[in-house]
């Protein structure tokens, strides 16, 4: 008899595969348009290219979520077991004919694997970016304007990525995992911007921002207040809180309904559980709810004034452009999540104005440098 193994690594190595493949048409792309150019400019290209990946990754995200396609296949990385739905397909139907509106059904599968095969191409084109950048510095070419750490540690971020991603999983949805893998794939477009911004200030396409120490502390006190608002946005998405509060601006028609703050907030537990195995109440699910659009009034006008006052600067109208159109995107796909019902295009709408936002407001931060006496324009405070 032969020995069995402890564990099968083929669905890995073959999502791997599958990931490599992929990603070899962006790689394609960005080589065939760069043939000529020179190693920054490929891999300012490449950056470029694997930040809207990204963004379209975490759109994508979103669908699975929203769509209840998280545990289309209940186990990782593989699908039962298989690098794809094609051999779980027994599996599957068993699963679908036991419970037909259940996690487990044939499409939920193939939108549970996509997502899973554009993440494992993200991170490929992340290994590439990041063995680029070493291999540029070992040349000692001196004008490669982002550090190599940098996409060292995106790398290593987005492998940390991929293991919420798996504990979402194996964890069965659990809240607090969820929320975390979420707000990780928006820390990996802002370290991915960060560097896109790096590289287009080296090709000098925008010049770098000079702001004024006040203006400065505002853009960053405003980004702290986008941070916490969207980790409140994914604790209502994550505990399926959207419709606790189905009207506008009352909820539950007051202005401050039956609310439960300890149970709301308790972090660790199981979905729609407490820790101590009963069930969260509905007093709870309308304090994340009602949390969530407190705080948005807040990050509303705080957006749209920072908005106001980076557009009074011509260095600054487009960031402030860009905030101010998607400040209103994200009140209006809001407002539809809770008066028509949560929409799917709404939904996932709302989750890509979020990470928008937050591709925005990193690009302000980095594009900007302290302001210095000089007959230059600056921003006034």
């Amino acid at each position: 008899m032969e020995p069995q193994a402890l564990y099968d690594l083929s669905p890995a190595l073959q999502m791997m595969l599958v990931g490599a493949v992929i990603a070899l048409g962006p790689l394609a792309w960005v080589w065939l348009r760069n043939a000529k150019a020179s190693t920054p400019r490929r891999l300012q290209a490449l950056t470029v290219l694997t930040l809207f990946l990204t963004f379209d990754l975490v759109l994508f995200g979103a669908f699975t979520r929203l769509t209840d396609s998280g545990l289309g296949c209940p186990d990782w990385p593989g699908c039962y077991g298989n690098a794809s739905p094609l051999g779980a397909v027994a599996e599957i139907t068993h699963a679908q004919t036991t419970m037909p509106s259940g996690p487990v059904t044939h499409s939920k599968a193939w939108v549970e694997m996509v997502h899973r095969y554009l993440a494992t191409a993200v991170g490929v084109l992340i290994l590439t970016l990041t063995v680029g950048s070493w291999w540029a510095r070992k040349r000692g070419l001196a004008d490669i304007p982002v550090n190599p750490w940098w996409p060292t540690a995106t790398l290593v971020w987005v492998c940390l990525q991929g293991a919420f991603g798996a504990l979402t999983v194996t964890m069965k949805l659990f809240p607090a995992i969820v929320t975390l893998h979420l707000i990780g794939g928006l820390v990996l477009l802002a370290l991915l911007c960060a560097q896109a911004v790096g590289y287009s200030r080296w090709g000098r396409e925008h010049a770098a921002l000079q702001m004024s120490p006040t203006v400065r502390r505002w853009v960053l006190v405003v980004f702290a207040l986008l941070t916490l608002q969207i980790v409140l946005g994914g604790w209502v998405s994550t505990n399926y809180a959207v419709l606790a509060c189905d009207t506008f601006p009352l909820c539950q028609n007051s202005w401050w309904p039956v609310m439960d703050f300890r149970q709301a907030f308790q972090i660790w537990r199981p979905l729609g559980q407490l820790q101590d195995g009963s069930y969260l109440g509905f007093a709870a699910l309308t304090t994340i709810h009602y949390s969530h659009r407190l705080v948005a009034y807040v990050v509303l006008l705080a957006l749209l004034a920072l908005a106001w006052r980076l557009h009074r600067h011509p260095a600054t109208r487009r960031q402030a452009r860009w905030l101010a159109a998607l400040t209103l995107l994200q009140f209006a796909t809001g407002l539809s999540n809770v008066v028509l019902g949560w929409p799917l295009l709404a939904a996932v709408s709302h989750t890509g104005g979020a990470a928008a936002l937050v591709v925005v407001m990193t690009w302000t931060v980095c594009a900007q440098r302290r302001a210095r006496p000089s007959s230059r324009p600056r921003l006034s405070a």
